[in-house]
């Protein structure tokens, strides 16, 4: 991506819980005959539009030999166009008083600009270049492939606790693409050439695999002429090909430890099999991890890092992948403190939560918590384009925006225990212990 963010576990963090969901935000959908979905919010509160677009295609979606190339994509598609000269897509945003991102999940890829309302011609002819005009050449293939491997060294090799998703979904899977980083292997960013992209390209960047969504202060009737004028005319494509292996059950509880002589504490890492974003359990399952590390008074905060002074750090959140993944546990030890002790606690905790249901007081202060967050609202066009255009991608219903809090409401404390006991069991989990140091000579 062009401009950092936060750490991945926190981003995936505030995607699984939904937080800052709002009601009674207004849109507009429709598809264009080429299959382009298009999603309009229009918001005069200040004089600014996100326009972004959203392409089904993440991590997951690679083959042997050729793992990255979504993320690979976020970098190569900025280099340039037909009539868009290299290196100079960025300079025409900021040029006009705007800026742009992009981020790359194991299920889609996001490209967005944030401009002056009166330049929203602007962002839809620089991403209708991206999804028709763009170079994919050796020339681009060679530039991004340096910063691409410096990223993963950045963000993944050099970084305590860098390789903690990857580590996790590759003992959590055999089958399925999600064991690959979503960054990608070196071996294979060293080895791919442009050929390989520009199939890619042509498979996964056409309208009908694709999101418009544009939010703010913009005229209905007006936008959508110019996506008529910038999109219409782009052929269909054939229809992508899909990820269709079914990862069978753990069967039994997957233990390893991973050294880490960049971690300055042990860790605790673990990963729950859990079933997709859309299945009617996540509701449960995204609560009861609120109820285990939410705010300073959960159960794991509490007990770990306050009573017992176990951990400095917990961390427990659902999954975040649109098909069946992990929901995480992440506790980094004291200094001094012991990876076992941990995971002894944390399994006490778990055990409460499936022997006994949780407090109507502490279940009305949970149901608060969402409401609160209902009402905090995205606070930015740029938040409520990405999360219209993830709703309409990950569960095909924009308008979960507006009543997705109704689904959490409908849970009940019997729900959680029954997830509790469904999925937080030993013969479906992955247990990491992460031990600082260089791994003992065998």
């Amino acid at each position: 991506m062009l401009l950092k963010k936060g750490s991945l576990l926190l981003t995936c963090c505030l995607f699984a819980l939904g937080l800052g969901a709002q009601t009674n935000i207004d849109f507009t959908k429709y598809t264009l005959d080429n299959g382009l979905k298009v999603i309009l919010h229009e918001d005069a509160t200040a004089p600014i539009v996100a326009v972004s677009i959203m392409y089904e295609v993440g991590g997951k979606d690679s083959y042997e030999g050729r793992s990255g190339f979504a993320h690979f994509f976020e970098h190569l598609l900025f280099e340039g166009s037909k009539n868009i000269k290299r290196g100079e897509y960025a300079k025409y945003v900021e040029d006009a008083g705007g800026v742009l991102n992009a981020n790359t999940s194991q299920d889609r890829t996001y490209y967005y600009e944030l401009l002056p309302s009166n330049q929203l011609e602007l962002g839809l002819w620089l991403e209708s270049e991206r999804l028709l005009h763009a170079v994919v050449d050796q020339e681009g293939v060679n530039t991004q492939r340096s910063v691409v491997k410096e990223e993963r060294r950045q963000r993944m090799d050099n970084q305590p606790y860098g390789n903690l998703l990857y580590e996790l979904y590759r003992h959590g899977f055999t089958k399925h693409p999600y064991k690959d980083p979503n960054i990608g292997y070196m071996e294979d960013l060293n080895s791919a050439e442009a050929a390989d992209y520009q199939k890619f390209y042509k498979t996964y960047y056409v309208p009908n695999n694709a999101v418009l969504s544009i939010a703010g202060d913009i005229n209905i009737a007006e936008t959508k002429g110019l996506i008529e004028k910038y999109f219409g005319g782009i052929p269909r494509g054939e229809t992508p090909p899909r990820v269709t292996i079914v990862e069978p059950a753990l069967g039994s509880e997957v233990r390893d430890s991973i050294y880490d002589e960049k971690a300055p504490l042990p860790a605790l890492v673990m990963g729950y099999r859990v079933p997709e974003r859309n299945h009617p359990d996540y509701y449960a399952i995204s609560m009861m991890n609120q109820v285990l590390s939410s705010g300073q008074s959960s159960r794991l905060n509490k007990v770990l890092v306050d009573e017992k002074q176990l951990a400095v750090q917990t961390v427990s959140i659902p999954s975040f992948t649109e098909g069946p993944g992990l929901a995480i546990a992440f506790m980094i030890a004291k200094p001094g403190g012991a990876i076992k002790d941990l995971e002894m606690a944390f399994n006490a905790e778990v055990k409460k939560l499936q022997d006994e249901m949780i407090s109507e007081k502490e279940f009305q202060k949970l149901r608060n918590q969402v409401e609160a967050n209902a009402i905090s609202g995205y606070g930015s066009m740029a938040g409520i384009a990405e999360s219209l255009a993830n709703y309409e991608m990950y569960q095909g219903d924009a308008n979960l925006i507006n009543t997705e809090t109704d689904r959490y409401m409908k849970v009940t404390r019997e729900d959680i225990r029954r997830v509790a006991k469904t999925y937080y069991t030993l013969d479906n989990r992955v247990t990491l212990y992460w031990v600082p140091g260089a791994a003992p000579s065998k």
